[in-house]
């Protein structure tokens, strides 16, 4: 089943699928605002940016226009950050279908209007099928053909059907899910465990420290996550706690990377210019914090990763902060703290 497929941005994790899709016999064309990173990419057959190392597959056609790489696409997919999202769309809009599939494969909330990526297309392409795909999937990896296990997620179950049979591959299994509204959030709100996971290693407490952040973190955004319309057992599925898993221990995380200079004493601003990419984790912690006031839901990792990328705290205060919280049983704080 060849398609053709539109790619809408050309980081690291848009150029690994790429590789992956082309490498199933799929036609890709790829597009990106930064005219000169294509135009490297078309020379080299490389994106030595953003994903060295990994060779494009001859299935890989580098579009610089976007009408021209929207042209008889049987699937859009977007990797572009969550915070350009809708810009992209609004410029990809008038050029789609209307029954054409739109994928999404970047994860977050929209910082201003507290939406999800599915919110937005509802916005701006109502009407279009739309699926959203995630997992513990680091571009590193799936561009190397690592073995990798992601889910689609849809409100229409033939069209999840479809974006599986669409992606898997031997080296990348895919499964399906209806809980598009889990799928998001869960992949999104992973991004703010990962941040504090850094900042304790950056202050250079162990393992222990970074198991309690990940333990306590998942059941944290599950409870967000299911007062937003979420189903609680998304969370602790591929796209909640596998996802959290990866991004809290892999040095790929640019998340836990910016967590762990922060933690070593760097100031966030800076700290995420060296990081040198989107860190999606510092624009979701903003999000998910006025989320949860809004929601009345209590987040208290995420209240003082809050505190500390803004600078209200300093990180050892925000530790003491949450090991001094009022004692409590175990099963009622996982219920309702």
């Amino acid at each position: 089943m060849k398609q053709n497929i539109a790619l809408i941005g050309a980081g690291s994790w848009g150029t690994a699928l790429s590789i992956s899709l082309a490498g199933k016999g799929h036609a890709v064309s790829i597009w990106d605002l930064n005219t000169e990173l294509l135009q490297a990419m078309d020379r080299d057959r490389e994106n030595k940016r953003y994903l060295p190392g990994a060779p494009l597959q001859d299935g890989v056609k580098i579009a610089f226009e976007l009408q021209e790489a929207l042209y008889g696409a049987d699937m859009v997919l977007f990797a572009v950050p969550t915070q350009h999202f809708r810009s992209a769309a609004q410029e990809s809009a008038r050029h789609i279908q209307s029954e054409t599939p739109i994928v999404n494969a970047a994860k977050g909330i929209e910082q201003k209007t507290l939406k999800t990526v599915s919110q937005i297309v509802a916005e701006i392409l109502p009407g279009h099928p739309f699926a959203v795909i995630s997992g513990p999937s680091h571009a590193e990896e799936v561009g190397q053909g690592m073995p990798t296990t992601v889910v689609a997620a849809s409100e229409d179950p033939e069209l999840a059907e479809y974006v599986q049979d669409v992606f898997m591959t031997g080296r990348l299994r895919v499964y399906t899910n209806s809980d598009v509204k889990g799928v998001e959030l869960g992949g999104a709100l992973k991004n703010i465990i990962a941040l504090g996971a850094g900042i304790s290693d950056g202050m250079g407490f162990g393992d222990n420290a970074r198991a309690a952040m990940m333990s306590r973190g998942i059941y944290e955004i599950s409870r967000l996550g299911e007062k937003l319309g979420g189903r609680r057992e998304t969370f602790f599925g591929l796209s909640g706690i596998g996802d959290l898993i990866v991004t809290c221990t892999s040095p790929h995380s640019r998340n836990h990377r910016c967590g762990e200079l922060i933690g070593g004493g760097m100031d966030p601003k800076e700290a995420t210019e060296r990081v040198g990419m989107v860190v999606e984790g510092m624009y979701t912690t903003e999000a998910a914090y006025q989320l949860a006031q809004r929601a009345e839901v209590e987040m208290p990792i995420t209240q003082q990763i809050y505190q500390v990328i803004n600078g209200r705290m300093d990180a050892r205060d925000a530790v003491s902060a949450l090991m001094t919280r009022q004692k409590r049983h175990e099963t009622e704080a996982l219920l309702d703290a």
